[in-house]
């Protein structure tokens, strides 16, 4: 499944987990590193009127689809591609990580969401290396020189899975910046999944998941900053039907 925005093309190609394990466990034992970006529609919205963060996502290696809406779309272009949020990724990617023999960073969020998180993480893996955890300070600039010294922390602690929970787009941004700098780590943005396993962020019960309502879950917990955010996801949305409709005749 493929998006047109502007000059780039946003292509889903990693259409089920089973396809994106096979993928990250190749590239682990190649040591080959990797990108991986988590689309939904607030990301499309964002990378229209963001250069930077179109170019940055055009340079990943692996997308999947995080977000009901993307899905919707694939199946009605004859080109389905599972859901996989991002934050669900953490747990069984990290999983992974151990039986490889990875080790792995957390960067992004506050120092305590980190530790929180590290320590979950090893009850439910107790091999699992957490190299180093690491978080930038406010106002991070994702290709600056914190940018540069958090990589070149990384590179040394010689982990080679590193989760991003920095937001949209910085997280994105620096994991592109990232694949030039330390080419063999492989950076999984995962927005506030750090926060959603520390407990510091409640994540919407599973029967709303599962109704696919955890926009609007989410949008009534915080509607100042969401409803505007999901206005304008919901404005280009007939745009891309339009687009996924062409997609399937094509």
């Amino acid at each position: 499944m493929k998006f047109e925005v502007k000059s780039e093309t946003i292509n889903i190609d990693m259409a089920s987990a089973a396809m994106l394990w096979a993928a990250i466990t190749k590239r682990f034992r190649s040591g080959t590193g990797f990108a991986l970006a988590t689309l939904n529609l607030d990301h499309l919205v964002k990378m229209s009127g963001s250069k930077q963060f179109l170019q940055a996502y055009a340079k990943h290696d692996l997308i999947i689809a995080d977000g009901n809406p993307i899905v919707w779309l694939s199946r009605l272009a004859q080109k389905p591609v599972d859901l996989m949020p991002g934050s669900e990724l953490i747990f069984p990617l990290s999983k992974l990580a151990e039986k490889e023999n990875i080790k792995i960073a957390l960067v992004g969020s506050t120092d305590t969401v980190l530790e929180k998180t590290a320590a979950a993480l090893l009850k439910e893996i107790p091999d699992l290396d957490v190299a180093i955890c690491m978080a930038p300070p406010f106002g991070f600039d994702p290709v600056g020189a914190e940018a540069t010294a958090i990589l070149k922390q990384l590179h040394t602690s010689d982990a080679r899975l590193c989760f991003l929970a920095l937001g949209a787009p910085k997280q994105e941004i620096f994991a592109a910046y990232g694949r030039d700098i330390t080419p063999n780590v492989g950076f999984v943005s995962i927005g506030a999944g750090l926060d959603f396993i520390a407990g510091d962020q409640k994540r919407a019960p599973l029967w709303v998941r599962k109704l696919a309502l955890e926009w609007l879950w989410r949008m009534l917990s915080n509607p100042l900053r969401l409803a505007p955010r999901y206005i304008r996801c919901i404005l280009i949305l007939p745009g891309l039907v339009k687009a996924a409709v062409c997609l399937r005749y094509r």
